[in-house]
């Protein structure tokens, strides 16, 4: 914390503008020497014009747009002065060049400026993971949700339940400690609804259906079939690029192919499997036999996997393939289409599919439609309310999953000092989710609560 950091803020490559950040005690310092200007000379939170020249040479690095912040009013907490320079690798190389021979500045490492802000309680860590999220976010609805928990939604979530968890444990340990003190009759009684309430709520939380984790890592769906449905027409119709080879021959597709989509703000991982011919396991024997035994055993395993799944069935059969069907009963999340119906045939499902055509792009947009429904129906919590802060991070999951069965302990124990101990428990596992385990707090609400001492 003590040195001077410095990196590029924005993409590397050719553009017309880059940014460079930095951050540190001697960020205004330096900004003086490539700047040759005094200190009273910068203004603060305002874009200024200025030649930037080597410090020794006084050879022009270039004129740039500079905005100087004054620490804690940062992002960072700290000075920092961010350059807006011409975007050539030439500018920027030189630039970057010179700051490395200021005394105390070295080059930021990975997400530094971020682990500094949230060092200085300018964020907590779940702002700050929102922050890469940000970044990386290639959908509308990733954007939203990257930006919703930047703004604090879930921080303010955890920190909530924390202020009530801290408030129900500092009775326990009043209880505890100040026995002769004139507290409240029954403190088990007043805190246990208080409890009660609190693993409520987190338990709705856990059974969110994963979708934040979903939204941000993709929601995996899997294009399972037979051989010759017309899986990987779908797929490409889908990504609207070939992504798969097609072809007449029945076994074209050998391995697990992948694209990438935005379906309607949603991030997809689509998956095309090889045709399903679970028979031929037990007729592996040569080359060839194991190869296609290899893609059918990754084609099950991705369909178990899945988030989702396209059950796509062949609209020329004479009979409905018995090991789609079996997929289909098997696994929730499903939607089932039959394909080639422009062709002879008349494939009839049980259950009732949609019809299309990839080949004549009939009945796509339908499918579509109806894809787009099912993945809505996919991502909402089964307890939990929409409008609600959701966990986005499998750290969350596992920190919000230890607090429940803390919480869940507190209520079967019997003797005050188990209670207390498990209560602790919970209000650590929710601080590790922040960053911010302060459990010095308590001893404030008991002495303010209870008045003890006076």
């Amino acid at each position: 914390m003590s040195d001077t950091i410095f990196a590029q803020a924005s993409a590397r490559g050719f553009a017309g503008v880059a940014v460079i950040r930095v951050s540190g005690s001697a960020a205004f310092e330096g900004l003086c020497k490539l700047a040759d200007i005094q200190a009273e000379q910068i203004r603060f939170r305002s874009a200024q014009l200025y030649k930037l020249t080597r410090n020794v040479s006084r050879e022009t690095l270039d004129h740039a747009l500079v905005i100087s912040f004054k620490g804690p009013a940062s992002y960072t907490g700290e000075d920092v002065v961010e350059y807006h320079v011409h975007g050539g690798m030439a500018v920027v190389g030189g630039v970057l060049e010179e700051l490395s021979t200021l005394p105390d500045y070295r080059l930021a490492e990975p997400g530094e400026f971020t682990r500094r802000a949230f060092e200085n309680d300018k964020m907590d860590l779940t702002e700050a993971e929102a922050v890469a999220d940000l970044i990386h976010a290639e959908t509308t609805l990733q954007k939203q949700q990257a930006l919703e928990q930047m703004n604090g939604a879930l921080g303010k979530a955890i920190n909530d339940w924390r202020d009530r968890l801290s408030k129900i444990l500092a009775y326990v340990e009043a209880e505890i400690e100040f026995p002769d003190e004139d507290l409240p009759v029954d403190i088990n009684e007043e805190i246990r609804p208080k409890v009660t309430g609190l693993y409520e709520e987190i338990h709705g939380h856990l059974n969110d259906n994963r979708r934040g984790e979903r939204m941000r890592d993709g929601i995996r769906i899997a294009v399972i079939g037979a051989p010759n449905a017309g899986k990987s027409s779908l797929v490409n119709a889908m990504a609207r690029r070939d992504v798969a080879i097609v072809s007449d021959i029945a076994g074209t597709t050998r391995d697990v192919i992948e694209a990438h989509l935005d379906i309607a703000g949603y991030p997809v991982i689509l998956s095309d499997t090889a045709g399903l011919r679970p028979e031929q396991i037990s007729e592996r024997g040569n080359d060839q036999e194991e190869i296609e035994f290899e893609g059918i055993r990754r084609a099950l395993k991705v369909a178990e996997e899945a988030d989702f799944r396209v059950i796509l069935y062949d609209g020329t059969a004479e009979e409905l393939d018995e090991h789609s069907y079996a997929l289909e009963q098997k696994y929730p999340h499903t939607l089932s289409v039959i394909n080639k119906t422009d062709e002879k045939g008349g494939l009839v499902h049980p259950d009732g599919a949609l019809r299309i055509s990839v080949k004549k792009n009939q009945g796509v947009d339908a499918f579509l439609e109806a894809l787009i429904g099912a993945m809505k129906v996919l991502m909402q919590g089964e307890t939990m309310e929409r409008e609600a802060p959701i966990i986005t991070r499998q750290r969350h999951r596992l920190a919000l999953s230890d607090c429940y069965d803390s919480l869940e302990r507190s209520m079967a124990a019997g003797l005050p000092e188990l209670v207390a101990e498990d209560l602790r428990l919970a209000l650590r596992a929710l601080g590790r989710i922040t960053g911010k385990v302060d459990v010095e707090d308590l001893l404030d609400i008991v002495f303010k609560d209870f008045c003890i001492g006076k």
